[in-house]
């Protein structure tokens, strides 16, 4: 199966497989192959309403924000200042971490220290203002407020020791084409 060292081709193979074992699982009343094909579905659905407006957004950051803008909001000179431009940005960004990994990239490439890019990654899967609503309905107000707050030092913590770690073995990340 020498087809099958590039990774392009094994990947499109394993997707060809797994969409017939859901074809199979139909025409067999697999209940489970059924339910993870409804699943995906569900999910593959999701994918198409929310990737491609938030890659138009993305976009349009990559083209409107100067690099300049970011080094001074998120760069290493930009102070306490980069960690609340970090969790504005976190807070609003719609489509979780899907759109919050594209957009975290694009802010390192443009000059966003790692501090910055790590607050931001993590804060935009814990700072969901959507989220944050429906978990203070359910769970109370005062509940939300002592996570989000407890959360804002442990997460900039662990920025800056990624940072450390990062830096200490002179690491970049690669840039995408």
């Amino acid at each position: 199966m020498g087809f099958l060292k590039n990774k392009r081709r094994r990947n499109y193979f394993f997707f060809f497989i797994f969409l017939g074992f859901v074809a199979v699982s139909f025409l067999l009343k697999f209940d489970t192959g059924i339910a993870i094909g409804k699943n995906f579905s569900i999910f593959a659905r999701d994918m198409a309403l929310i990737l491609p407006p938030a890659f138009i957004l993305i976009g349009l950051f990559e083209v409107w924000i100067s690099r300049e803008q970011v080094e001074k909001s998120f760069g290493h000179k930009s102070g306490i200042m980069k960690y609340l431009y970090a969790f504005a940005l976190a807070t609003t960004t719609v489509g979780g971490t899907f759109v919050a990994f594209p957009l975290a990239n694009s802010l390192y490439h443009k000059g966003a220290g790692y501090e910055a890019v790590f607050t931001y990654v993590t804060a935009a899967s814990l700072f969901m203002i959507p989220m944050s609503i429906m978990e203070a309905s359910i769970l109370g107000l005062k509940f939300t407020l002592l996570r989000l707050g407890l959360s804002v030092p442990f997460i900039i913590i662990g920025a800056n020791l990624l940072k450390g770690y990062l830096v200490k073995r002179n690491y970049s990340l690669p840039v995408v084409e």
